[in-house]
Order: structure tokens, then sequence, then C-alpha cells
């Protein structure tokens, strides 16, 4: 089972922002802004990369919550980055889909 299969299963604890039966969001260990949380679906998927049209309503689903947690947590008017890595050329460390949202600053592009 990967990482994110066991923090979304509850086997490895995460501080979660936001859970329901098809996601879960939970702040990043080593966030890059004060606002750092991976959403993540339930389902195991590696990748973007991998996505077909039977996953359209989770992507959805995923971007609505994070659209949501950006209300939430304070981000939503000033501005936020949503971000999915595929593959260990552009940094994807765990093989599990995952969307960053990362906000609470002025970003540039290498953060």
């Amino acid at each position: 089972m990967c990482l994110f299969c066991e923090i979304a299963a509850g086997t490895i604890p995460s501080k979660k922002a936001y859970e329901d039966e098809t996601v879960v969001a939970f702040y990043d260990i080593a966030p890059q802004a004060p606002v750092h949380v991976l959403i993540i679906p339930r389902k195991h998927i590696e990748s973007a990369q991998v996505l077909t049209e039977t996953e359209n309503a989770l992507l959805c689903h995923m971007f609505e919550v994070a659209r949501s947690l950006a209300v939430e947590l304070g981000v939503a008017e000033s501005g936020y980055r949503l971000i999915t890595n595929v593959g260990p050329d552009a940094g994807q460390s765990v093989p599990h889909l995952h969307l960053h949202l990362i906000g609470g600053k002025t970003l540039n592009w290498n953060n």
C-alpha cells in the first residue's frame, strides 16, 4: 500500500483539513507556504497521466474541495496555486494522484 493510501486509510496519522468518502485533504509535512494542503483521492490512482473519463466526477470533486478549503483557509481572495506533478522528473515523490493547494504568500515560479 502506498504512503497516501495509508494516510487515506488512517493507518498513518496526518493533520487533516478535510475528508469525505471520496477524498482526504491533509497538511503537507514540509510546507512551501503558510497554506500547503494535499488533496488526494481515497482510490489509488498513480498520477494525472492515467486519468480517464471514469474519473471525471472525482477530479471535479477534488477541485471543489480545493476551492472550499481555499475559502476556509483564507487564501481564496488573495490567490492560491493548485499543482499536480506527474512523474519523478516533475517532482512527484509519491506515486498517488494529489493536488497541492498552496497559498498565503506571494508565490514565484520556484515555489
